[in-house]
């Protein structure tokens, strides 16, 4: 009978290979380097080839390792993700991911409403700028903010967007903000989400583009650090409505004028096309579009509400 294939040695010889290294591998399965040595050399004696090139400080795949690691990593990806889903089908726990200034800013404050109605789920939140990659990392759902283009994914909208203009009502005042045109005395708070201030004054303003090119800008990569700056009476930012609802409700930003300009990006809801959700899973994604929904058409009647009122005013 022929020896079986050491299958405890092709999950060790994984770790060697995605980090190149023995002891990095050991410290990701929590076992001695020495542990990883032999376990390799019981999979290159099984294989009658060697893996690795050995020297005092490092380790080298051989070709035959990297040619043999290709083959197989997919596979081992594919049994680790099953045993994932079939070990967790049956728990109560739910993985979303999210961008941290969203998570902050617009779930914090709803997630008690999603917990109060499902206290037997226990929600793990990952706050982070990185994709999901849902054949490697441990997460069910995610928000994504994007164009919404993606043949791998299960794609939900919960928000469209628009790029809209918020400062503080001191500094509103104190560069005597009238009209876009004004805005030549302010400081233009520039986002990495929402880098659209040549755009928004292009259509909104008169200044031309020398004029623009000469505004005083400050850049951030969180949009929280932006609100937050325009929050203290440091400039105006372009940013997501909801991003600033709490900002607005408590009179801490305004917005100036009712001119937004419309952007390709959205916030959406997505999983893998391919996955089944477990209940846990299933439930946070049916509250989350319906929380959304309804906010979506509370938003629609706000709105026209208020150009009734305009309307009537115009009329008198």
């Amino acid at each position: 009978m022929p020896t079986p294939l050491p299958l405890k040695s092709l999950h060790v010889f994984d770790a060697a290979m995605r980090h190149k290294s023995f002891m990095l591998a050991a410290q990701e399965l929590h076992v001695t380097p020495g542990a990883v040595g032999q376990q390799i050399q019981k999979l290159e004696q099984w294989l009658g080839a060697p893996l690795f090139l050995r020297s005092v400080r490092q380790v080298q795949p051989t070709a035959d390792a990297v040619n043999y690691w290709a083959a197989i990593q997919p596979a081992l990806a594919n049994i680790q993700q099953a045993s994932d889903q079939l070990r967790l089908s049956q728990t109560n726990e739910v993985w979303l991911s999210m961008p941290p200034t969203l998570a902050a800013k617009w779930f914090a404050p709803r997630m008690a409403a999603f917990l109060t109605l499902h206290p037997e789920v226990s929600l793990h939140l990952g706050a982070t700028t990185d994709l999901t990659n849902f054949d490697r990392d441990r997460a069910d759902l995610a928000i994504r903010y994007f164009d919404g283009q993606d043949a791998q994914l299960q794609i939900d909208l919960l928000y469209s967007d628009e790029a809209r203009l918020y400062c503080a009502p001191g500094y509103a005042s104190r560069i005597r903000l009238k009209s876009p045109d004004d805005l030549l005395r302010a400081t233009l708070l520039d986002t990495t989400i929402l880098p659209y201030w040549d755009e928004w004054l292009g259509r909104f303003s008169n200044l031309d583009e020398a004029q623009i090119a000469r505004l005083t800008r400050q850049h951030f990569d969180q949009s929280a650090l932006a609100i937050e700056s325009a929050r203290h009476g440091q400039g105006v930012v372009l940013s997501s409505a909801v991003l600033t609802e709490a900002e607005l409700r408590d009179g801490l930003l305004i917005e100036p004028f009712a001119m937004r300009l419309p952007v390709h990006k959205a916030y959406y809801l997505v999983h893998h096309k391919q996955a089944l959700l477990r209940p846990a899973a299933q439930a946070l994604k049916d509250w989350l579009i319906a929380l959304a929904a309804s906010e979506r058409a509370l938003s629609w009647a706000v709105t026209r509400a208020g150009k009734k009122k305009t309307a009537a005013r115009k009329r008198r």
